[in-house]
């Protein structure tokens, strides 16, 4: 390409963010990847470098957890600032379990990446590519955004927080040549159950209503070029999101308990 094009991808050494960032590369996009994940990030890396060998392919292994995190991020961009024009928020992770089981640093250290790395990201990203003309922002939510759900309480919350973050950043936005959306993908065949520890009966109950992480991204990175607000994969996502506008909350928190309550 004679003006490179780059996009940045967090949480991209497998499911939604690898997904994402293939669909990227067959756009043309040259890629910079972010992943606490060093060896799992090597080998995605090299995977998408022999499928695309015109394109670059960064990556940096960065937990954004951590204090520094944006600021090492923010050093580690600046040589491709001035041809960003895509970056993908998509690092994140849920832990199931009740509120006062679960170890109270966990949860917050699962805030700082879910949410407070997703302002502090996008700040920094907002003030890259307002200058790069026609650009785009993508947050990833979750179709846990719509609503609380029980046993899953700060991750939901986390999302909802991402979600109702972004569409008041896309306002903000809206005359400027950057379009920001978000992406609420639900179950997906991915890791996310196994990080999130979540029970045998979780798992079987997900795994009937899994999307593919290739079918999310396409989804996704479609979505994002045609600048839509929100991105829905899948009809029965779509369902359960807008469902719980209709249906009294204490039955929608019933429904969703009995998927994620753990049990012996």
């Amino acid at each position: 390409m004679n003006n490179p094009q780059y996009a940045l991808v967090t949480g991209s050494a497998k499911g939604i963010g690898k997904a994402i960032a293939n669909e990227l590369a067959q756009r043309q996009y040259h890629l910079l990847l972010v992943d606490f994940d060093q060896e799992v990030l090597e080998y995605t890396q090299t995977e998408l470098r022999g499928r695309y060998p015109a394109l670059s392919v960064h990556t940096f292994v960065q937990d954004l957890s951590e204090p520094e995190a944006v600021a090492n991020i923010e050093k580690w961009v600046a040589p491709f600032k001035d041809k960003l024009k895509v970056a993908i928020n998509n690092a994140g992770f849920g832990l199931t379990g009740r509120f006062t089981d679960l170890n109270i640093e966990e949860q917050l250290n699962m805030v700082d990446v879910n949410f407070k790395a997703v302002v502090r990201l996008s700040y920094l990203f907002v003030s890259i590519l307002k200058n790069n003309g026609e650009t785009y922002l993508l947050n990833v939510a979750s179709t846990t955004a719509y609503q609380s759900v029980p046993y899953l309480a700060v991750y939901a919350a986390s999302k909802a927080a991402v979600l109702s973050f972004t569409r008041s950043l896309r306002f903000e936005l809206r005359e400027t040549g950057l379009s920001v959306s978000t992406l609420s993908p639900g179950s997906t065949d991915t890791d996310f159950v196994y990080r999130a520890r979540m029970g045998e009966h979780t798992k079987k109950t997900a795994s009937k209503v899994n999307m593919t992480p290739e079918a999310v991204g396409k989804i996704a990175v479609k979505g994002l070029f045609a600048k839509k607000s929100e991105i829905i994969p899948g009809f029965l996502n779509v369902l359960n999101a807008h469902l719980p506008k209709y249906v009294p909350k204490l039955v929608t928190e019933k429904v969703a308990a009995n998927i994620y309550e753990p049990r012996n």
